[in-house]
Order: C-alpha cells, then sequence, then structure tokens
C-alpha cells in the first residue's frame, strides 16, 4: 500500500479511535486498515497506537506524526487539484451530517450534483443528535440553532425563519388562537435536545428581545420528525423551521398561526475539522448545498 494511503488511514483512524469504524467510513475492510498502520510503523520504526481490546490511542510518537501528517495530506490535497478545473476530476468520499427535514428538501437536487462530479460518493448522515465531527470522521456538518463553543470552522449560510403551525383537526378542537392570551387555552408540543430539560414554552420576539409564553403540553420530544409528526397527529402547536412546514402547509395538513408572533430566526452554519487548507470535494459540496437552501434562508 502506498504511504499516501496508508497515512490517511492512519489519521481516520486516530480521529475516530478505532479501527474497525474507521475502516468503514473508508470503505476497507478491517484488516487491511490494520495491516496498513502495521506497515507505516515497520517503515518509520516506532509504534503509533496504544492497541487495547477497548480502544486506540496513540502514542507520543504517533500524536507528533498525526499532526504532521494532517497538514502534508492538506497541502497534497490543495496540490494535486491546482490545475484540476473540471468537475469530473473532483473525487473521493464525502461524509456529511444534516437533519433529516434538511435533507429531505437537498435529496432532489442531489442527482444533478452527482452528475456534475461523476467521481464523488456521499455518505450522508441524518440525526438530531450533535455528531463528534472530527471523530467521527464527517467532513462538515450542517447544524441549526446557536452554536456551543468549538474549535471547529464555522461558515454561517443565513438564518431559518419560523412558521407557528397546527393540524386542521387540533385547531377545529381547540379553536384559532388569534393573540398571546389565547395560549393559555392550548397545547404546545415540547421540543427538546435532551430528554429531562426543562422547556420554556411558546418563544416570540418582543422588538429584539425573546421572550416566552409558558404552555402546557402532553407531548415531548426530541427529534425533528417526532415534532412534526406530533403536530400531524392533532398533539399540539409547533413552532419550527419555515424550511420544515412550507410543504405541509401548502398541502393543507398544517395550518400557520399567530404569524405576527415568531420566534426568534435559526441560525444555519457548516461546520468542518480542516484548520488549513480545505480539500476541493468539501468546498464544491458546501458551495453547492449553500446555493440548494437560498430559498429557504434568510441571508446574514
Amino acid at each position: 500500500m502506498h504511504r499516501t494511503e496508508a497515512m490517511h488511514i492512519f489519521v481516520r483512524v486516530a480521529e475516530m479511535a478505532s479501527f474497525t469504524r474507521a475502516a468503514d467510513s473508508l470503505g476497507l475492510p478491517k484488516a487491511s486498515a490494520s495491516t496498513a498502520i502495521q506497515q507505516l510503523e515497520a517503515q518509520l520504526g516506532t509504534q503509533l497506537l496504544h492497541r487495547t481490546t477497548r480502544r486506540v490511542q496513540m502514542t507520543q510518537d504517533g500524536q507528533r506524526f498525526y499532526e504532521r501528517c494532517k497538514e502534508l495530506l492538506a497541502d497534497m490535497d490543495e496540490l494535486t487539484s491546482m490545475f484540476q478545473q473540471a468537475p469530473q476530476m473532483i473525487s473521493g468520499r464525502l461524509r456529511v451530517d444534516m437533519n433529516g427535514s434538511i435533507a429531505r428538501r437537498i435529496m432532489p437536487y442531489l442527482p444533478q450534483f452527482l452528475r456534475e462530479h461523476p467521481q464523488l460518493q456521499v455518505e450522508l448522515s441524518c440525526t438530531d443528535r450533535r455528531v463528534d465531527v472530527v471523530g467521527e470522521g464527517f467532513d462538515c456538518v450542517l447544524r441549526v440553532g446557536n452554536l456551543e463553543d468549538s474549535s471547529l470552522i464555522v461558515r454561517t449560510l443565513g438564518v431559518f425563519p419560523i412558521a407557528n403551525c397546527a393540524s386542521p383537526a387540533y385547531l377545529e378542537e381547540n379553536g384559532v388562537p388569534r393573540e398571546l392570551s389565547d395560549l393559555s387555552g392550548h397545547r404546545l408540543i415540547h421540543y427538546v435536545s435532551r430528554l429531562g430539560q426543562r422547556p420554556p414554552g411558546f418563544e416570540y420576539l418582543e422588538g429584539k428581545e425573546c421572550r416566552y409564553v409558558p404552555m402546557q403540553g402532553v407531548l415531548t420530544v426530541n427529534s425533528v420528525e417526532a415534532y412534526e409528526e406530533g403536530c400531524l397527529a392533532g398533539l399540539g402547536i409547533i413552532q419550527g423551521p419555515r424550511i420544515g412546514l412550507t410543504e405541509l402547509i401548502e398541502q393543507g395538513r398544517l395550518i400557520e398561526v399567530l404569524p405576527q408572533y415568531r420566534a426568534e430566526p435559526m441560525p444555519v452554519s457548516l461546520l468542518y475539522g480542516q484548520r488549513r487548507n480545505l480539500s476541493a470535494r468539501v468546498q464544491v459540496f458546501m458551495d453547492w448545498l449553500k446555493d440548494v437552501m437560498v430559498p429557504y434562508l434568510d441571508l446574514a
């Protein structure tokens, strides 16, 4: 195996702390990944990884080699793509994460993107949890909402406007709220990032200040899909990005309520871990993703 390929494998194993997960992410048999690291260690004359039955950890030499590998591989990516202007020349595997609601919106545009870049393969993860971008080997992730402090690189795309919605059946049973005072007779479906958190209530902006109306509710969820499905089932009012609700509103399956009391728009960001030279395939994908999402965004 070429040393450069072995270095790619080493970096992925080091970041994911697992031969199995690294091999899966690269589309390789675990045995091939293990053999590549053994050969690399033999060539270098030092041990790069401590291996136990539970985890893989870098040695001191491995940590030093890892830092240099990241720099060298980034430089090589930039060098090899320097004169490759044709889309067909951009190749490799992309591992991306975003929530399922957004993935559904971009999926119709993905075939054309892949026809323009036939040497690319995309691995798309759809989850509401905050994935470990570096540790799980993601090239970039799309996140909606305020970001925690992070060592990741952030590319801000804009913000998602928020809509308040309920199902026709729910409104027929409970009436249509016209003012904030009407919410005392209504239920809110609560969305939390972790079950057990205390939901704040119905959110709205008063000028630039965010305020809340405490509301009762019979359902609390921690996934976007469950949030939308609970609303469709008539279990209460939801407040979500319009990108996920527009189609349901147009179909008449949900009805927008209290449009004069909207929650603060949610920031939309792309995050990635590469601190130096971003590979051409990741840059091309992020540029394409922003273009696809422009109709759904208020640009920041």
